[in-house]
């Protein structure tokens, strides 16, 4: 609710109006604005176009859309595929390069390659996203030429394709705003699984390993990594919400057509119903984003279950 409420203000306070283009790009007369108004509940008070949204909204009808004049959650629902995909694969990205960093470096503390890499995912993670995409896009996408500037698939001859030739022709379209995406969160990632790697390797348990006389290398992918991955598993489910929210900005770079761009073109336009369902459906992402994130730390930790706990 408290979602809901804030991004209905902050849009309406927002100056501009949802139908001025009609002003600015067709000779409609005044009177055909001020119906369009009445008929999207515009020319009523803030509070009451506030109180009939949030009884729409409770019914599961989050409005019609002022630029595409359907309703909301048609428009969204085509798009959330292409921003799950797109999130997804950054989220593999994140993850792989992330947690295999921040091992090598836990692995090696105050070493030269721990030096590395951590002025490496320092400066990658002050690095805004949509800055490294337009490096990333001017380098292999125009000098390059090693992977298309925008959209998803091609714009001409891909229906022609085979079945695995319109896989191949999506995977190509994805690498780089992925890679984009994915980057940036490893370079976190990386951080947070040093960290927990640290710790893990100052544990009793990890000296009665060594002093059994198992080689480094099992110590340290058997025995430390093994324990401080629980740690980054929240960070798991935490992260794709945050990869959801931060595709906006990568969409709009790379014309990835999902629920960011879609978005984004929404505040442009001043539509409102558009941008207020986007804003729940990302909030209703970051819920579930936590709920994942609760329910693979208890499959992975015995010690979170309630048949563990002792009584009392």
């Amino acid at each position: 609710m408290l979602v809901v409420t804030l991004t209905f203000v902050l849009v309406r306070l927002a100056p501009g109006d949802p139908f001025q283009r009609m002003i600015e790009g067709s000779p409609a007369s005044p009177q055909l604005i001020a119906q369009a108004r009445e008929r999207a509940g515009l020319d009523l008070p803030i509070h009451q176009q506030y109180v009939r949204y949030v009884a729409h909204v409770a019914r599961g009808d989050l409005g019609d859309s002022f630029s595409e004049r359907r309703p909301v959650w048609d428009a969204i629902r085509e798009r959330i595929p292409a921003t799950f995909v797109l999130a997804f694969t950054a989220l593999l990205i994140d993850f792989i390069l992330g947690i295999s960093i921040g091992a090598a470096q836990g692995a090696r503390p105050g070493s030269r390659i721990d030096d590395a890499l951590t002025t490496a995912t320092l400066t990658l993670y002050s690095i805004p996203v949509f800055w490294l995409g337009v490096v990333l896009m001017l380098l292999f996408s125009l000098i390059l030429g090693w992977f298309p500037i925008e959209g998803s698939k091609s714009s001409v001859g891909y229906d022609q394709l085979p079945i695995l030739g319109r896989f191949l022709d999506r995977l190509h379209h994805l690498i780089l705003p992925a890679l984009t995406l994915g980057i940036v969160g490893a370079a976190g990632t990386a951080r947070y699984q040093r960290a927990a790697m640290l710790d893990a390797i100052r544990q009793n348990f990890v000296r009665s390993a060594r002093a059994k006389g198992l080689t480094e290398s099992v110590v340290i992918f058997r025995h430390a990594l093994r324990n401080s991955l629980l740690p980054t598993i929240t960070l798991f489910g935490l992260s794709f919400p945050i990869l959801l929210s931060g595709s906006v900005l990568v969409e709009t770079v790379f014309g990835w057509p999902g629920l960011g761009r879609f978005v984004v073109e929404a505040i442009e336009s001043r539509d409102y119903p558009v941008v207020t369902g986007g804003a729940i459906v990302t909030a209703t992402m970051v819920v579930l984003g936590n709920l994942l994130a609760d329910v693979l730390y208890w499959m992975a930790d015995p010690r979170t279950r309630p048949e563990t706990w002792s009584e009392g």
